[in-house]
């Protein structure tokens, strides 16, 4: 059972992700009957340190409480700074004796430090998460998830997504009853479907910089609504089509179909964050023909299905 939450905090901690784990487990809610914590705020020498926002905190200890907290959480810090060989090693015994590690945004980085993500799943931010996995190799870095747990190992990706972590972890611990009405008090959803990639910034791109077939795809820009074959491409490019295919993947690195189709999730994703067309007529304008096609594609490479992708991302000036 989850009693005893230590909190670790070096300089330039990032202070939402650090008041995502104070609201959950620092707040006292047991007159509404949620479980009570034991919160320690630790930094290495108990002394305060400053945030990234440049203000002060006062924690309650040093590293002492890491030795027998059931869960040592570490927000997100600078993913470049050092860290005092203490703080690595308790984090190593934290880890060794059974205790709950959960990292969010960049406090992954840190739990790598130490070695602690070794042959495990994990993430971060989707922007961090290539220089994640080529700081350590052997990780099992996931580049599309909210957060993921792999034993008692659970790292969530950046801001919010510490919210979705810490609820996994109050549901796994408490029971979907405790965790759904700890995020109605919250008033934050008990689970978010989909992954980071649908919160990855994907602006409709120009055509690429392709000598041979620029004209063709800057044509295929301007009529992803049209479906297209290989030989009608081929033709437009004065290419026989398996010279077009091989020249296709040697100037853009994917096949004709590929591209098109990411293309289309693309101009897809815009009609659906700017624009009240149902999915049917998404589906139509982007070229998929029909909604299954478009949710077959769309949830492949967004992680998520069109209609909650428009729940979350609509733009608001077209809600009302």
């Amino acid at each position: 059972m989850l009693r005893s939450v230590a909190v670790l905090v070096l300089d330039q901690v990032a202070p939402f992700e650090l008041g995502v784990l104070a609201e959950v487990f620092g707040t006292d809610r047991t007159a509404d009957g949620f479980p009570a914590y034991r919160f320690d705020l630790c930094s290495p020498d108990g002394r305060p340190v400053r945030t990234s926002a440049g203000f002060q905190l006062v924690p309650h200890a040093d590293l002492g409480p890491l030795e027998d907290a059931d869960l040592v959480a570490v927000p997100a810090h600078d993913r470049r700074a050092s860290v005092p060989e203490p703080v690595l090693e308790a984090l190593r015994r934290a880890d060794a004796r059974g205790a709950h590690l959960l990292s969010i945004c960049s406090g992954a980085f840190l739990l790598g430090a130490a070695g602690l993500l070794d042959g495990r799943e994990c993430t971060t931010h989707w922007r961090y998460v290539d220089e994640l996995q080529q700081l350590h190799p052997s990780a099992l870095v996931q580049c599309n998830s909210l957060y993921v747990a792999d034993g008692r190992l659970l790292t969530s990706a950046g801001t919010a997504a510490g919210i979705d972590a810490c609820l996994h972890l109050i549901r796994q611990e408490h029971g979907s009853a405790t965790a759904t009405r700890l995020a109605r008090r919250m008033v934050v959803p008990p689970h978010r479907d989909g992954g980071q990639a649908q919160y990855i910034e994907a602006p409709i791109p120009k055509a690429p910089e392709a000598p041979t077939l620029e004209p063709v795809l800057e044509w295929l820009m301007r009529h992803l609504e049209r479906p297209v074959t290989v030989d009608e491409l081929a033709a437009r490019a004065g290419l026989a089509p398996r010279t077009f295919a091989r020249r296709f993947r040697a100037e853009t690195g994917t096949t004709p179909h590929d591209w098109v189709t990411n293309q289309r999730v693309l101009l897809a994703r815009r009609l659906l964050e700017e624009t009240r067309l149902t999915v049917e007529a998404v589906a139509d304008r982007a070229g998929f023909g029909d909604p299954a096609t478009l949710r077959h594609h769309f949830t492949r490479r967004v992680g998520t299905t069109p209609q909650s992708y428009r729940a979350t991302f609509r733009d608001r000036a077209h809600a009302g």
